[in-house]
This record gives C-alpha cells, structure tokens and sequence, in this order.
C-alpha cells in the first residue's frame, strides 16, 4: 500500500477542493511567474491541463507552458508527472498502440504534442530532470463533460435521438475511464522507478467497435436507438455553424480504422485490472 501525501496544491484558474485539505492557488498558466511559484516547495508536479481544442491555442500555449514547467522543476528539484495522449503516434500503429510505437504524427494538433513531449523526454535523456509520461487515449466516465463517447451517444439518446459515431462504426475505438486514469497517474507519481519513462494508462483490452459501444448504452438505457454515422464531408459543413467542429476533420484518421490502446505494461507492473467498458457504461448512466 502506498502512502499518498495529502499536501497536495491544485492549480488553475478557478481551482476548486477534492479534499478539505487541498491548498488552492489561482493562477494563469500564460503567467510565467505564477507557474514557477506554483511549482515551488513541490516534490512532485503533475501536468494535467487541457487547453481549448483550437490549434492555434495549442501552437501558442503549449510550448511556453511546458518549457516554464520543465524549468521550474529542474529549477526547485522536482519530479514532473505529464498526462499526455496518443496524437504523436504514426498513423500505422492505430490499430495496436504501445509506448515504444513510432512517433510520426498525422496532424497538426499531432505536431504539437510531439513538440511538448520530446521536449521533456530531451532533458531526461541529459539528465536535468526526472519525469515520466502517462499516455491516454480517449476518454469516458461518470461526470465527464468533454468526452467524444458521453457527446455521441450518451446525451443524444438522452435527448431522445439517435446516438452518433464519426466514419465507420464497424471499427474498434479503446476508450479509458476517468477514474483508472487518475488512479493509475498517482500510482506512477508514487514508483520511483516509473521515471524516466513512458506509460500507457490502464484501458480495458476488450476493445469494442463503435456500434458495441452504442449497443452497451442502449442496453443500459433501456433504448433501442440506431447509429447515425457522421462523415467527414458533414464535418466539414457542421464546422460552418459549430466552430469546435472544425477542429475535427483532420483527427478522423482516428476513426476510420481500429484504434486500440494496448496498456499491459501497465497493467502487469502494478496488477491492474482496468474498469470494463460495462461497469463504466452502468456507472455513467445510474450515477
């Protein structure tokens, strides 16, 4: 059993108490000061922000977050925990994703993790600084607002509609729920000997193709509601009056063929059992 400190510091913007001993501090993450002041007194560092799905915010942000992150922990000694995702991955090892597959990435969004994550992994080679990366891919779970899955198919077929799936929903999708994902990022920060490496989160192996998850919801829902498949073309012309939607097309590869997310390594260190995409389904509907 490990034992997990309860100094924890959160920061954000509006950063709110998970425990009542939780210190809050504000703060704006463009401020460069601000983030070394966060970091300061800290043993371990967890980088988890997720910025708006905008391209531009990304190129801009995401750099100078993580060389003011990078700095500052090498700067005040400490270890730095980054959650990343699977978008620097070449596009031919969707079908079987594992931490040593080869980074070429497909997009632009792609572009930009590869830039923030080779740009800790450089200064772990040189031996500045000791840090690790926890890779994940899509999410779900109880209380997620930003998930693709609660989006297409969960809150349509609350509204009574068809649920959606992007390109082919006869391809598999991995998807990680919520809480493994946090669980398993705070076991990490706590294995000295995880640095210095990277790490697939646990995520079910039982991989299901868009249709299954669509089928494991009605089930739960007592529904009977069939798939609407969104092409890349109506994308395109959704992008027209929703502007988050035209951040998607160039993410479709993701879709078109199966995605699956192999976390044994994972797994098989700590004796993890990940969630099964039914118990997180069950979770997300009774909560």
């Amino acid at each position: 059993m490990k034992n997990y400190t309860n100094q924890i510091r959160l920061v954000s913007r509006n950063p709110q108490k998970v425990n009542e001993t939780d210190e809050l501090f504000p703060a704006d993450l463009s401020d460069t000061k601000m983030v070394e002041k966060a970091i300061e007194s800290s043993g371990l560092v967890y980088l988890v922000v997720g910025f708006d799905y905008n391209i531009k915010v990304w190129r801009d942000k995401w750099p100078k977050l993580m060389k003011v992150t990078i700095d500052a922990c090498i700067k005040h000694k400490a270890k730095l925990i980054f959650f990343d995702n699977i978008y620097l991955y070449d596009i031919k090892t969707i079908g079987h994703m594992l931490e040593d597959s080869p980074i070429n990435p497909p997009s632009k969004k792609g572009l930009v993790r590869k830039e923030i994550a080779e740009m800790l992994m450089n200064e772990v080679t040189v031996g500045n600084l000791t840090a690790l990366i926890a890779r994940a891919p899509d999410f779900y779970g109880p209380d997620n607002e930003n998930s693709i899955l609660i989006e297409l198919v969960y809150k349509t077929l609350l509204r009574g509609k068809r649920p959606n799936w992007f390109i082919d929903a006869t391809k598999k999708h991995s998807f990680i729920y919520t809480p493994d994902a946090a669980k398993a990022t705070a076991i990490l920060g706590n294995t000295p000997e995880a640095f210095n490496q990277v790490w697939h989160l646990p995520t079910d192996n039982n991989t299901l193709t868009g249709q299954e998850w669509i089928a494991l919801f009605n089930k739960e829902m007592k529904t009977s509601k069939k798939v609407m498949v969104l092409s890349k073309f109506m994308l395109k012309l959704l992008g027209i009056f929703m502007p988050e939607m035209r951040e998607m097309p160039e993410m479709m590869y993701q879709y078109d063929r199966d995605y699956i997310f192999d976390s044994s390594k994972f797994n098989n260190r700590f004796n993890f059992t990940p969630a099964t995409y039914e118990m997180g389904v069950k979770q997300i509907v009774n909560r």
